[in-house]
């Protein structure tokens, strides 16, 4: 699986660590000519880095945005366009004492329950630091996106509340409640002194989005919206219109009853049916309390062995006003995914670059689809020599041509054209057993 890609419409793959050389995109899909909205891109960046208030990571990163190529004179080329961030201020040190221990709360444990091996230092690929990249890619698709607002806000960070909200309010935390700012700054840093950490709740308000976006049962709006925020670390739980309030309402109260000028309520959140519905849509999600704390825990070393831990070093106390543009490009992207499909749909002021776009993106599909078909033909192989079951099994072989002729009835394609594609499969398949 490409678990490094986002996107199908637009798509792009991500890479580095927390503590490597950098942070970087792969961008290959893209159209040219589009300028480039690098001071958009480096402005976003800015409000993700560390050291923007005194709850978040000491750590001084520049995140100076680098561009390596697809971009001639401030517009893109057509060409894969690469960006970094380098990693400067790094301080690998602060790990060697744990190394070898995995970090309650941390993802160490389950990388290398996976791979055998994880980079202890930072995190690794499970850092923060990663996200770097989605807010990056985010950037690109800013005209693809143009005239929808995204706006996103914490309505708790910890036991405190936002209850009454001044959006015209600003400061470090972004929160926007005056009544208890100044009592919320004391806890956190009484949370700070203890050594401890918080989490916090999310909203996200999307506003002029167009009714229309999203597919029903697999690709369902909220289901790609609630995939996306759920890939960022930290984030355990999502929720969308009134969410789990709706266990307590009955169908009467929860239906967002219609008018001829339009849906009287928004239970729903502005998504029925997996398609958006032209209403603000409107979800929370929760973020866990950042798990690097100064505190005596028990934990396992690598040989499972019973220890303590207390981890040292620059960490968030609150992740929360950190993530909240994390959240937003998470959110365009999937949007731009939405509406370059629901171009395809309808046929709006299709161009043969939106055509070739297209189908380059469903060969880029096959060629994983034929990979993966090989890798497991391979393991088929292997485990039909260990319990010595004959390679070929020409019945099966059989059977399967006459379903999927059946089956390519129903999509008008012909049997000549199925049964040479699965002659070369088969053939290849072999070659790999």
């Amino acid at each position: 699986m490409k678990s490094n890609h986002f996107g199908k419409y637009f798509g792009f793959t991500t890479f580095g660590e927390s503590h490597g050389k950098c942070i970087g995109l792969v961008i290959e899909d893209i159209k040219p000519n589009i300028e480039f909205p690098f001071k958009q891109i480096q402005s976003a960046l800015n409000r993700r880095k560390p050291g923007t208030n005194k709850i978040s990571s000491s750590r001084q990163e520049k995140d100076k945005l680098i561009v390596l190529s697809g971009i001639f004179e401030g517009k893109t080329t057509g060409m894969p366009i690469c960006m970094i961030v380098n990693n400067e201020d790094i301080k690998s040190v602060d790990y060697e004492q744990i190394k070898n221990i995995f970090r309650p709360g941390h993802a160490d444990y389950s990388y290398f329950k996976k791979f055998k091996i994880y980079d202890y230092r930072g995190g690794g690929r499970s850092s923060g630091r990663e996200t770097i990249a989605r807010v990056t890619a985010a950037g690109v698709v800013e005209q693809t996106v143009d005239g929808i607002e995204i706006i996103s806000y914490p309505i708790q960070i910890g036991k405190f509340k936002a209850n009454q909200l001044n959006f015209e309010l600003k400061n470090d935390l972004n929160w926007l409640d005056s009544t208890n700012y100044n009592d919320l700054k004391k806890y956190l840093n009484q949370i700070k002194k203890e050594g401890s950490s918080v989490g916090g709740i999310v909203q996200v308000e999307i506003k002029n989005i167009p009714a229309g976006l999203g597919d029903p049962v697999f690709e369902k709006l909220e289901a790609n919206l609630a995939k996306a925020i759920l890939s960022i670390g930290s984030v355990k739980g999502i929720e969308f219109g009134k969410g789990f309030l709706l266990a307590n309402l009955t169908g009467k109260e929860s239906n967002d009853e219609i008018s001829s000028s339009g849906f009287l309520s928004n239970n729903m959140g502005g998504i029925l049916g997996g398609i958006s519905t032209g209403q603000d849509i409107i979800f929370r999600f929760v973020v866990k309390p950042t798990p690097s704390i100064a505190l005596n825990q028990k934990t396992i070393d690598h040989k499972n062995n019973d220890v303590e831990i207390e981890i040292n070093g620059r960490h968030d106390i609150c992740i929360v006003p950190r993530i909240l543009p994390v959240a937003e490009a998470m959110t365009k992207l999937v949007l731009a995914d939405a509406i370059a499909h629901q171009k395809l749909i309808t046929s709006e002021k299709l161009t043969l670059l939106d055509y070739r776009e297209a189908i380059d993106k469903i060969d880029e599909d096959i060629l994983i689809a034929l990979y993966r078909r090989l890798e497991i033909s391979a393991q088929i192989g292997k485990l039909k020599k260990k319990n010595n079951i004959a390679m070929e099994d020409i019945s099966r072989e059989e059977k399967l041509l006459v379903i999927l002729y059946q089956k390519g009835q129903e999509f008008g394609l012909e049997s000549e054209f199925i049964q040479s594609i699965w002659k070369t499969l088969f053939k290849e398949s072999k070659k790999h057993q």
